[in-house]
């Protein structure tokens, strides 16, 4: 019997046509990465406000671009404002884009998480109204999920939305919302039937973020930033045609939306790679030690293993062999793996210097690098949560016991 290849990442000659086009619009309109701080793309985490808003700035302005040329939602249909090619045909052109200085940055995730739930679950006027100036950056979103005693467990949510004539009143708390502060809208998941268990009488809304009654407030992180964002509503008023999906069947929408969510951060681009670990290594003059060198070397290892992943994905995507593709919570959870190895690494090779912050040779970028890991292991499902998805989406486990799946939600006990 012939052996079928797991990867093939050859381009077609159409893709390989395609490929040439995307490095042609990107040599003329974004610089390559230099892989220093003179690199505006890496600032999503800049501590300084001015540079942290001059990078949001350079990012709407990208993403704009983008739509202007007709490069945004390249795989969105084209009724949908995209260009209705195929998911290859992002894959390449996300490839290429990781060589050069440029980043839509906060607005990438909304589009990979808002847009595919309206494509499916939302009304014609939802999708008219609201898909275009989400691709074209004109309006951003956040994702308005975990609660204070609802994050791993998200059915456990306590927020209420009660039915008031034409419009929902929601109460409740929300937490680790990121950017809600620059947020336009949001996607909101509450609870409208309270004697259904978790999973049911949930309803999925759509939120201006400018509502009477909404209040952000900032979450400061250990690195000084506040990428993430605790939401409190009182009162809120929702219009009833602000219901993506059905009434009481908002966990099937949420679905949609989380599958998106796991794939998204294991794919994030990093400007903590393999190189920048290196040079760390090459400026403390630690490149000798043959224990570096053996820690290096798995870093290495790691980045080449992601690609691997990559590539097969993309085999799965061009081939149409949808039994290659790897399971979204195998690729988080390697990649959230990598990342902690590299950066505690990069940190440590630093010696006394990894205790300053920006007073270290380094500018504290593996200082902050170091203590910003935690969002990705925790944001899209905590690694623990993920391995339990392998052991029963992959393996065929036993589902995780429980004793409140079937229990009304206003009978469970809750923290």
């Amino acid at each position: 019997m012939a052996y079928a290849a797991a990867v093939d990442f050859e381009d077609t000659p159409e893709l390989a046509s395609f490929r040439a086009e995307v490095r042609a619009f990107l040599d003329e309109h974004a610089a390559l990465r230099r892989g220093d701080g003179s690199d505006w793309s890496r600032n999503g985490a800049a501590t300084d406000p001015e540079v942290a808003a001059d990078f949001r700035r350079r990012c709407v302005a990208w993403q704009r671009l983008l739509f202007e040329q007709g490069w945004a939602g390249l795989a969105w249909p084209e009724r949908f404002g995209g260009r209705g090619l195929s998911a290859a045909h992002q894959i390449v052109f996300n490839q290429e884009l990781a060589a050069y200085d440029a980043t839509a940055g906060f607005l990438t995730a909304a589009q990979a998480l808002v847009g595919p739930t309206l494509m499916v679950h939302g009304s014609a006027e939802q999708q008219q109204r609201y898909l275009t100036p989400l691709l074209s950056g004109e309006e951003s979103w956040c994702q308005l999920f975990s609660e204070p005693g609802a994050g791993s467990d998200l059915a456990a949510l306590a927020t209420r939305a009660v039915r008031d004539g034409d419009e929902w009143v929601v109460n409740g708390q929300k937490v680790w919302t990121s950017s809600a502060q620059h947020a336009d809208f949001g996607i909101l998941i509450a609870r409208t039937d309270p004697d259904a268990p978790k999973h049911a009488g949930l309803t999925y809304f759509i939120v201006d973020m400018r509502s009477p009654g909404i209040e952000v407030r900032p979450l400061v992180q250990a690195q000084g930033v506040a990428h993430f964002n605790e939401v409190f509503l009182s009162d809120v008023r929702i219009p009833a045609d602000h219901v993506v999906g059905d009434v009481d069947e908002g966990w099937k929408v949420t679905r949609t939306t989380l599958r998106s969510e796991s794939s998204m951060i294991s794919g994030a681009g990093q400007a903590s790679n393999f190189e920048a670990v290196l040079a760390t290594a090459r400026r403390c003059g630690r490149t000798d030690d043959p224990l570096v060198r053996q820690e290096l070397a798995r870093v290495a290892t790691n980045e080449r293993v992601l690609r691997w992943m990559g590539w097969r994905n993309q085999t799965a995507v061009m081939t149409g062999r949808r039994e290659l593709a790897l399971h979204g919570s195998l690729l988080k959870n390697f990649f959230t793996r990598a990342l902690s190895h590299r950066v505690d690494l990069a940190v440590a090779l630093e010696g006394p210097e990894g205790m300053l912050w920006l007073d270290a040779e380094g500018e504290g970028f593996w200082q902050y690098q170091c203590l910003n890991q935690f969002a990705s292991r925790i944001g899209g499902g905590t690694e623990e949560v993920h391995r339990n998805n392998l052991g029963e989406q992959a393996l065929g486990l036993p589902r995780e016991p429980s004793t409140d799946r079937e229990v009304p939600w206003n009978q469970t006990v809750r923290s």
